[in-house]
């Protein structure tokens, strides 16, 4: 945590359909902080289940098989300390919905690792890269 930032107890991880980025953002917090921090995720739309997500997720040791794809307006709780976007659109809508509410919103621009081509080896590779990064943005944003 910056400076001058305040302490965050819950946060909304918020991408496109809530299947790849926005879910492993919210595991991986879960997993590092525990009940220190409540996370969250949601998506502009609903997805399906990625199932490359859930493999370099269980590389990890976290399961994600319970994850369920649901839009910000399927949330049962929108009230959070903090919101991060992890693509452009995502950011530009979550801007909308929140519009009036309390709350801070930052962007986190995160490649997306669905767009990855090659063999099987290569794609996963992807999703790894997607993972350490969310890990290490999420271990410095709120340690």
């Amino acid at each position: 945590m910056e400076k001058g930032e305040k302490p965050v107890k819950s946060v909304l991880f918020v991408c496109n359909m809530n299947q790849i980025r926005s879910p492993m953002a919210e595991f991986l917090a879960r997993d590092i902080f525990g009940d220190r921090l409540f996370a969250q995720s949601a998506g502009i739309y609903t997805g399906d289940e990625d199932g490359f997500m859930q493999s370099v997720m269980q590389e990890r040791g976290i399961d994600v098989s319970k994850h369920i794809p649901e839009s910000l307006s399927e949330l049962d709780d929108s009230y959070v300390d903090l919101v991060i976007t992890l693509a452009e659109q995502a950011r530009d809508d979550t801007l909308d919905f929140f519009k009036g509410q309390s709350v801070d919103i930052e962007h986190w621009p995160i490649d997306n690792p669905s767009i990855a081509r090659g063999n099987r080896e290569a794609v996963l590779e992807a999703y790894r890269k997607t993972r350490d990064e969310l890990e290490a943005r999420i271990r410095a944003r709120f340690s």
